[in-house]
């Protein structure tokens, strides 16, 4: 069963900044029309945005040393970072924290993944 669910092959930068961005657009349908008090009182929202981040930060791994070089403006290493911190050390995530990475920092890393996502050739 297990190998259905693994793709196997090269998948390419363009695709994983798809991924990066649909990630995004689901944390976005998650967290737009509420309050950060009920964000903190959904467990569904906030895991939900959790799984999302992770994807993120998979993704982010996985994206060349090439293309990663050419856009240093894209906090990678942090990014990645924050992925380790929600799968490793999951009993330590701050809501404040979250709610600011969602509201403040995925706006902007929604815009630099766009522009990245408009210039790469497949």
């Amino acid at each position: 069963m297990i190998k259905f669910l693994y793709m196997k092959g090269k998948i390419s930068d363009k695709a994983r900044l798809q991924h990066i961005l649909d990630a995004i657009y689901e944390v976005e349908s998650y967290a737009s029309t509420i309050t950060f008090d009920e964000f903190s009182r959904s467990s569904e929202k906030k895991f939900a945005s959790v799984k999302q981040l992770e994807i993120i930060g998979e993704a982010a791994g996985k994206i060349t040393k090439e293309t990663k070089s050419c856009y240093p403006e894209v906090e990678w290493a942090k990014i990645i970072a924050l992925r380790n911190i929600l799968v490793h050390e999951y009993y330590v995530i701050d809501e404040n924290i979250l709610w600011n990475i969602i509201i403040e920092d995925l706006p902007e890393l929604k815009e630099q993944i766009i522009f990245l996502e408009n210039r790469l050739i497949e």
